[in-house]
């Protein structure tokens, strides 16, 4: 091998080494700068299975949380927790009345989200952990979360910390008496909205609830309460980082409207 010979060769070598080195490197670097983490959200299901002195059960109503779970679960982490903890009551009307596919798949094939649900208080002071905080919606919430402090304390916190609050159907009642740390209501000048007076009505159930959400929400925000041009129609409401939803229709788009505020 002549000396010419031998430098091109080890010109090559050394080519070839730094070729793959700074490749290795820009690789790395990729890896480091671009990897970006999946937003967390606390999902919030109702621990009460009565429907006040009526004799029937109630719950957590099936499409409201089917629904925003397939729009965000590939999307974010979600923590599903209840104020009991364990398994979570699902309304067994919703599962009779909720015939799509999303709702139909969701119960059928995803049982753990609901049966194996943390507990509420284990999240206090918690909420730099996460990006949002959702309640489902069902008749349940009207009877333990809207007057549970451990739930008034984590929107509170939620709240402050700059985090995504939000809701759907009957659950958007829970943030009508929320008080924030100066003692304002969280929703006061913000448009909101929630399951109708017509709504309920229309399902024969005014007198079993201890309050209407429409009505409720209604004064505490000032008058700012929105609702669909007819009954059961989709509607939500975005006020900054409060986001509700009317109905079970309006259970997709919350989980859109979440997902659209959380930017991904």
């Amino acid at each position: 091998m002549t000396f010419l010979t031998l430098g091109t060769a080890a010109l090559h070598s050394r080519a070839f080494y730094l070729y793959i080195h700074s490749t290795l490197q820009f690789t790395h670097i990729k890896h480091h700068t671009f990897t970006i983490s999946k937003p967390s959200i606390l999902f919030v299901l109702t621990s009460h299975n009565k429907l006040g002195d009526t004799g029937k059960p109630t719950g957590w109503y099936l499409p409201e949380l089917a629904h925003p779970y397939h729009v965000l679960h590939n999307k974010a982490n979600i923590t599903v927790a209840s104020p009991k903890g364990g398994e979570a009551p699902l309304d067994p009307a919703s599962v009779e009345a909720a015939k799509d596919d999303v709702s139909v798949n969701f119960h059928k094939n995803d049982e753990q989200v609901w049966k194996n649900t943390q507990k509420l208080s284990d999240f206090k002071g918690k909420a730099k952990d996460f990006d949002a905080i959702f309640y489902v919606g069902g008749h349940g919430p009207m009877f333990d979360l809207v007057d549970d402090a451990t739930s008034q304390q984590l929107i509170r916190e939620f709240w402050e910390a700059d985090k995504i609050v939000s809701a759907v159907c009957h659950a958007p009642a829970v943030f009508y008496d929320a008080k924030l740390s100066d003692g304002s209501l969280l929703v006061a000048g913000k448009e909101v909205t929630a399951f109708t007076n017509v709504e309920e009505e229309q399902v024969g159930l005014t007198k079993a609830v201890p309050f209407l959400p429409e009505d409720a929400l209604q004064k505490a925000s000032g008058g700012k309460f929105v609702k669909a041009a007819e009954p059961w129609g989709e509607k939500v409401a975005v006020s900054g980082r409060l986001i509700t939803g009317q109905n079970p229709a309006s259970a997709t788009a919350v989980g859109e409207a979440i997902a659209k505020a959380l930017g991904i």
